[in-house]
């Protein structure tokens, strides 16, 4: 008998090509090949490792690992979060800043590879995932970012900062341990530009900021809490994609409590226990899309801070590098249901 057996389909729907007004792209929605949940479960899950012992992440071997920033709870060998400094930075902090603007400046293609690349290690022990913390344990990292996103915005070099993890080689990740990364730039990403004047576009037309409008849409809502929820965004450019978005509307991530920061913490783990359950613990990555650290105060109205969660179930090909556009094999509705509908 197979496995999907008696395993309801998802609804027969036809193609459909949708605009993503938040990062400006079109998504082509082509569900033929895929009919039932089932057909999503990752084919490359990740795997744990049972030979600890050469991690340079786990607690007791703090010597092998680059220089560390902080650590929670502070001055104590038995921490539970540590941000240390990457030992391969993509960028490097001892050389100097650009000059103020010059990223700005007519012609400008090139400056100084100045920034910041740090790792955050989210449990000092080897087997544990960030799923597999308490809630309020998810929220304690969620606020170890926060302030070392206030650490690097108080340095004023720095013009935005990119919060990610990357989980399984699929996704990037190079080390098995639970493990993500804050990267400072003195530059603003082209994809943070072109979200904000794509979000300015809706308020300009509307009035209204176009993730605020986002929980009005109960089809594609999975779960939410008190200060959060969890939805398939309508133009969803992967498989099962998620959003969790904060229902008030707030420009910079680094602005976050402690109260949401629990609150956030428990949505995000079901989230990722979910997408484990019901994808074969696929590779993912989760991007902290927030405002540039100078945010001119005629963009706060529009600019709304959300955390993306993508499962990696298939590739980026020709057609995506060609286009811009992607390619998704299940509506979010559908996703959205699926999801919800499953116990984390």
């Amino acid at each position: 008998m197979s496995s999907s057996e008696g395993e309801p389909q998802l609804p027969n729907r036809t193609s459909e090509i949708r605009k993503d007004t938040v990062f400006g792209r079109w998504v082509v929605f082509s569900p033929a090949r895929s009919r039932r949940p089932s057909d999503f479960k990752s084919k490359n899950p990740n795997l744990t490792s049972n030979h600890p012992t050469s991690c340079p992440f786990c607690i007791g071997r703090e010597s092998e690992c680059a220089p560390e920033i902080f650590r929670v709870p502070p001055s104590t060998p038995d921490w539970t979060i540590r941000v240390i400094e990457n030992l391969y930075p993509a960028l490097r902090r001892d050389l100097n800043p650009p000059d103020s603007g010059s990223d700005q400046a007519v012609g400008a293609c090139r400056v100084t590879g100045f920034g910041f690349h740090d790792v955050v290690i989210e449990t000092p022990y080897h087997p544990i995932t960030l799923s597999d913390l308490e809630p309020q344990a998810v929220g304690e990292v969620l606020l170890v970012y926060v302030e070392r996103v206030q650490q690097l915005k108080a340095l004023g070099t720095l013009k935005y900062v990119q919060v990610f993890k990357n989980h399984g080689a699929a996704a990037g990740a190079s080390m098995i341990h639970s493990h993500s990364q804050i990267m400072g730039i003195p530059v603003i990403p082209p994809s943070v530009t072109t979200r904000l004047s794509c979000m300015k576009e809706i308020f300009d037309s509307t009035g209204k900021c176009s993730i605020c409008d986002l929980q009005s849409d109960q089809n594609l809502m999975i779960n939410s809490s008190t200060h959060f929820y969890a939805i398939a965004p309508f133009a969803a450019s992967y498989a099962f994609e998620i959003w969790i978005v904060p229902r008030e509307h707030s420009s910079y991530f680094h602005e976050l409590d402690r109260a949401k920061a629990m609150d956030l913490g428990g949505l995000l783990k079901l989230m990722l226990q979910k997408l484990a359950k019901q994808l074969n613990n696929p590779p993912f990555n989760f991007v902290i899309h927030t405002a540039p650290i100078d945010l001119s105060p005629s963009c706060v109205p529009y600019s709304h801070w959300f955390l993306q969660i993508v499962p990696h179930l298939g590739t980026v090909a020709g057609f995506e590098l060609g286009t811009g556009c992607y390619i998704n094999p299940i509506f979010p509705e559908d996703a959205a249901k699926v999801l919800r509908e499953l116990d984390g």
